[in-house]
C-alpha cells in the first residue's frame, strides 16, 4: 500500500527556529543532536515566556490564582495532544522530561507486565544508548518478576 506523503518545505519548516537563522563556520547551521536537545520553534519559545511571565506556578498543587491558571493550561495541552494522536482517553497522554525518560518509562512498565525470564529484547545496533540500557536493565531483572 502505497502512502502519499504531503511535500514539506524545509526552509518554511527552518524558518520557525530561531536558532536556525545562524551560521556556524560560514553555513546554515544543522542541528542533529536531537537525542540530548531539541530546538524549540518560535512559538514554543514565546509560549514558554509567556507562561513564566504570568502563569509560573506548580501544577495540581496549588490553589491560587497563577497555579489554576498553570494547571488549566497544563492539561489543555493534554486534551490537544489526546486529539491530536486520536488517543481514547485523556489519561493515556503522560508527558516526561524527554526521550531517555520515556523509554525509561516503557521498558519498566512494559517489561514488569510481559517480559519473563528467557525472553528476547532485540534492539538495532544503531541505537542511541538510551534505547539500549533501559531494555538491558529490566531483561537483566526478569528473573525476579
Amino acid at each position: 500500500m502505497k502512502v502519499a506523503m504531503a511535500s514539506l518545505d524545509v526552509q518554511q519548516i527552518r524558518s520557525q527556529f530561531p536558532i536556525l537563522h545562524q551560521q556556524v563556520n560560514g553555513k546554515p547551521l544543522i542541528y542533529f543532536d536531537n537525542a540530548a536537545t531539541n530546538q524549540k520553534p518560535k512559538r514554543v519559545i514565546d509560549a514558554l515566556a509567556r507562561y513564566y511571565e504570568n502563569d509560573n506556578a506548580n501544577i495540581h498543587r496549588g490553589i491560587h490564582t497563577l497555579a489554576e491558571r498553570a494547571t488549566k493550561a497544563y492539561e489543555a495541552t493534554r486534551q490537544a495532544m489526546q486529539a491530536f494522536i486520536h488517543a481514547k482517553h485523556e489519561e493515556e497522554i503522560i508527558f516526561t522530561r524527554g526521550v531517555t525518560e520515556s523509554i525509561n518509562l516503557v521498558a519498566s512498565s512494559y517489561g514488569r507486565a510481559f517480559l519473563q525470564s528467557g525472553d528476547e529484547v532485540i534492539v538495532s545496533g544503531l541505537e542511541h544508548h538510551s534505547n539500549i540500557v533501559p531494555w538491558q536493565m529490566i531483561c537483566g531483572s526478569a528473573k525476579q518478576f
